[in-house]
């Protein structure tokens, strides 16, 4: 249909030419119009068309195991998909295949490391920084050395991963002391005098580094420690077209300021001999002026002091001249030797080393021969004494990067810190075949291939092994082996590197006789191929990356690579101490019965087994590295290389095993105590069934999905199954962190709340104020009650007043007010109603008043109630007013005419036999006293008499100048 995606068959057939993606985009008879994956157009014949393509294989998968189509075209369109993206990295379980983008991306930021942090595999898309915080947690998790193994081709990137998995975890180990600075610092160090440019690379490895990061048990760095492997100490002297020696001399001669380099004899790059075989002094992408610089301050941060770092940059400056000293051939006595005409850089040497200038031209053109316990000396030919002088230099250059990485690890090295264990970095030379390949590349192929084995044997023959020996069911998948291969270099009795050693102790051996020995033994061994028409001074071998061919020119020099006596006496009479240092063993082996030293090959396979021995002791993690392009530019992605190497880098197998296979096992014990949760909240017994409880979590969490299967000791998980567990026990372990923080909140407040009561009562004991709040409660309190009685009484008041006669009472009261003139009526009833008048509280009457005198009871005095009584007929009886009632603040009249106040005062009086209206409540008064006498005893009230002699009632108290209301209602109204 238009618009899928399909297959296509390749143009070509060759041996990594492999099925092509594309989308049709016109249908025709015969014919369909596609654009393929690299942007072209073409119309194809219907026969090109394999199949529809699986949808999982159009957008790219971060997973390859998640792909449908899992074959060599899908995982390598796959791979493309997403570094047109930029998308450089991605998974296959998990190991992690890199990309090389040849550009800077910004996806290795602070904020990236925060986000990677505490993350399962998986979570977040594929990234050199998940792996390396993957191997943190698997280390304190399980408290199991780790280790990263990072391979593939030179110029890959394998450096750059390496470094950007050391920066994060010197980021995420949380103490951020000096020893992580200082393991940071030992990497431009490295990189100067251990990285060079080549063809594929501009930064490439020339040696082996193995880096061991120690950690405390709280996850902290403590130390570290370096191992290096096989420095490439050839490219001292000679460099292929396009290359360069170590970058350390051009950093030195560019950064110099111009005092040091007149001090050490020093000019520009191009004037010295062993900088321009390559003829590339200056490249882009290096500026080897600020790189000095950062050099020098990664020896301070690694307490190089200045008289050290003023040594090594001598011992480079003798190098760079050693390498400019010209010699000749002659004749003495009919034999051949060798002259220096010119002595100007012998002088400069001796001059940097303290050595005289002559002891200096025997030791390079003579040789010393021990015969029957006596030195015999011998002039040397011309290419022999070229020789031994590069002998010298790639004697002393190599022994200074040993010395070089032993003071770094001084510095890096805590033993005291009492590390509990530690994650391993390896860093090795990728698989290198060139147009000339020597003995150098013969060890690096060797160390590949060692590495290649332990992939496949940790990935295949383990996995299998383990499957059949826990009765897992799987499907078994074929690989290829390359234990025939490593057989032939250096595994079986016989092997090409034994033979080297043989002949290198032969007196006569050479490299001619070697390569007819390597013919004769091998003739037979399909690994190893023979010299053909065009290459008849060389040998190949079928490597799993394909066939090398070696040339032997310059094998058995190489493999012995001891100095001669002459050099070493040379050396030993040096003035300066720290060249003397360089060689102290091989001064001691030479004082000791002249032993001779291991040649390369035995180190080199010494060192190569004790790593392999290292490596098995972890848990390892595996980061393939793919180099896009041999040009080294951005977003240029070549399909063949890139298929080659997935092909060598046994990624299309390791894809398959990883979906059928259960990468994450753990033991029963293991792990029914660490997720033991899942199945309910009582913990496993010392006498239960692990296997029956093991049995049951997966039960629980993980059901019937297949990503899992129990054996006899183990439970074997894929990567989505140990996710899933995971997330469920995080899960549960925060729900319970959250009720543990709830309840501990409350303990902790109760007890704050405790503290606070307890001191607060002590400092009121303390200070005398118990009794003062008590009283302050009480206060309240009573008043509260005074309240609720007031409103009590209100509400009784209220329904009293409803069953008063109004009109008899006003009636009663009638009778007996007197009769006032209609003039001052008049004024009376006017300056009463103007004076505001104002209620206080509501009006509380007795019960329905018996007899005529019950009316005017609250107002008159006792004495005018019982006369009142009596004459209704009524026993007098005494009773307290009530202590509420309703009040009315008779206000001064002041203002108004002294006839008005006068008629109103006799009003009253007449009305009330004699009693005033200021007259209290509260008492009982003699008959006859007036108010004002009572007033002068209280202080509250208010002066009642003033200069024109009548009475007033400016403010006065409540309870002594009450009258009834509705009384004074009633009489105002009648008047």
């Amino acid at each position: 249909m238009l618009g899928d995606y399909v297959w296509m068959k390749p143009e070509k057939k060759g041996q990594f030419d492999v099925a092509i993606g594309a989308q049709v985009v016109k249908i025709a008879a015969d014919k369909l119009s596609v654009v393929d994956d690299e942007g072209k157009w073409q119309s194809v014949a219907l026969s090109r068309i394999l199949k529809v393509m699986n949808s999982t294989s159009i957008e790219g998968m971060d997973d390859m195991i998640s792909l449908g189509e899992l074959d060599e075209a899908s995982i390598l369109r796959n791979l493309f998909i997403r570094y047109k993206n930029k998308l450089i990295y991605t998974y296959t379980g998990s190991i992690l295949v890199a990309v090389n983008p040849y550009q800077c991306l910004p996806i290795y930021t602070a904020e990236r490391i925060k986000l990677y942090q505490d993350r399962n595999l998986g979570e977040l898309p594929p990234h050199i920084f998940a792996i390396a915080d993957n191997c943190y947690t698997h280390m304190r998790r399980d408290g199991q050395d780790q280790c990263i193994v990072i391979s593939g081709e030179s110029g890959a990137g394998k450096t750059e991963n390496t470094k950007l998995t050391l920066q994060y975890l010197a980021a995420i180990s949380g103490r951020h002391s000096q020893i992580e600075q200082q393991v940071l610092a030992a990497n431009p160090i490295l990189e100067a005098f251990g990285n060079a440019k080549t063809i594929r690379n501009d930064n490439s490895s020339r040696f082996g580094k193995y880096t061991e990061i120690h950690f405390n048990p709280d996850g902290a760095i403590v130390g570290a420690q370096i191992k290096q492997y096989l420095l490439e100490k050839s490219r001292i002297v000679s460099q292929a077209n396009e290359e360069r020696s170590f970058h350390i001399f051009y950093s030195l001669l560019d950064g110099l300021d111009a005092g040091d380099k007149q001090r050490l004899d020093l000019v520009d790059a191009s004037s010295y001999k062993y900088l321009t075989e390559g003829s590339t002094a200056k490249y882009d992408g290096r500026d080897d002026r600020p790189n000095f610089s950062d050099i020098r301050s990664a020896m301070k941060e690694l307490v190089f002091s200045d008289s050290e770092i003023s040594d090594i940059l001598k011992v480079l400056a003798v190098i760079l001249h050693m390498g400019n000293i010209e010699m000749e051939a002659h004749t003495i006595d009919h034999l051949d030797a060798t002259q220096i005409p010119n002595m100007t850089h012998v002088e400069r040497i001796g001059k940097l080393v303290d050595l005289e200038p002559a002891a200096i031209v025997k030791g390079i053109t003579t040789k010393t021969i021990i015969i029957q316990n006596e030195p015999t000396v011998s002039n040397l030919a011309y290419r022999d004494a070229v020789d031994v002088r590069d002998a010298l230099a790639k004697g002393i250059y190599a022994r200074l990067f040993v010395w070089i990485v032993g003071k770094i690890n001084s510095a890096i090295i805590q033993p005291e810190a009492g590390s509990c264990s530690l994650i391993g970095l390896l860093d090795i030379f990728g698989f290198e075949n060139f147009d000339h390949n020597s003995f150098e590349q013969l060890c690096i192929n060797f160390a590949n291939e060692t590495l290649h084995q332990f992939f496949f044997h940790h990935i295949f023959k383990l996995e299998q092994e383990e499957y059949d020996a826990e009765g897992i069911e799987w499907n078994h998948i074929d690989f290829v082996d390359n234990q025939d291969c490593l057989d032939l270099i250096g595994k079986k009795p016989m092997n090409i590197m034994s033979l080297m050693d043989e002949e290198c102790m032969m007196p006569k051996g050479t490299d001619q006789t070697l390569l007819a020995k390597f013919n004769t033994a091998y003739s037979k061994d399909k690994s190893y191929l023979k010299p053909t028409r065009h290459k008849t001074n060389s040998f190949g071998i079928a490597h799993f990356a394909g066939e090398v061919y070696y040339d032997v020119q310059g094998f058995c020099e190489k493999n012995c690579d001891t100095f001669s006596i002459s050099l070493i006496q040379l050396i030993e009479l040096s003035g300066n101490k720290f060249l003397r240092n360089l060689f102290q063993a091989d001064i001691i082996r030479i004082s000791q019965n002249n032993k001779r030293s291991p040649s390369i090959s035995v180190q080199f396979r010494t060192s190569l087994e004790s790593l392999m021995k290292t490596l098995s002791l972890c848990q390892p993690f595996f980061v393939r590295c793919i180099k896009p392009n041999e040009q080294k530019k951005s977003m240029l992605f070549v399909r063949g290389l890139c298929c080659r190497q997935l092909k060598y880098l046994g990624m299309m197998e390791t894809a398959r095993i990883r979906q059928a296979g259960y990468p994450i096992r753990h033991a029963f014990q293991e792990f029914v105590g660490r997720y033991w949760c899942l199945s309910g909240l009582i913990p496993p017994s010392k006498n239960e069934d692990k296997h029956e409880r093991a049995r049951q979590i997966c039960e629980n969490v993980l059901g019937s999905s297949g990503d899992y299967q129990l054996g006899t000791c183990k439970v074997f998980l894929k990567i989505a199954g140990d996710l899933h567990l995971e997330q469920e026990r995080n899960r549960i372990l925060r729900n319970v962190a959250i009720v543990q923080r709830h309840i501990r909140r409350w303990c902790q407040r109760r007890r704050a709340a405790a503290i606070v009561i307890k001191r607060f009562l002590l400092a009121a004991v303390r200070h005398g104020r118990f009794r003062a709040w008590r009283s302050f409660f009480l206060i309240r309190f009573r008043k509260l009650r005074r309240q609720l009685i007031l409103f009590q009484k209100l509400w009784r008041t209220y329904l009293a007043n409803k069953s008063v006669n109004k009109e008899d009472l006003g009636e009663q009261n009638l009778q007996n007010f007197p009769e006032i003139p209609q003039s001052e009526r008049t004024e009376e009833i006017e300056g009463t109603m103007e004076t505001p008048v104002r209620v206080d509280e509501g009006v509380r009457l007795r019960d329905k008043p018996k007899g005529a005198a019950g009316e005017c009871r609250k107002s008159c005095p006792p004495a005018v109630a019982e006369a009142e009584a009596r004459k209704g007929g009524m026993a007098a009886k005494q009773k307290k007013p009530s202590k509420f009632r309703n009040l009315i603040r008779w206000k001064s009249m002041e203002g108004k005419t002294p006839n008005a106040q006068s008629a109103a005062l006799r009003g009253w009086e007449a009305a009330n036999n004699g009693c005033q209206p200021w007259t209290t409540s509260n008492a009982e008064l003699p008959e006859g006293e007036l108010a004002p006498e009572l007033t002068k005893d209280s202080k509250r009230k208010s002066v009642f008499l003033r200069e024109n002699g009548l009475p007033t009632m400016e403010k006065a108290p409540r309870e002594e100048t009450m009258i009834t209301t509705a009384l004074i209602r009633q009489k105002l109204r009648r008047t």
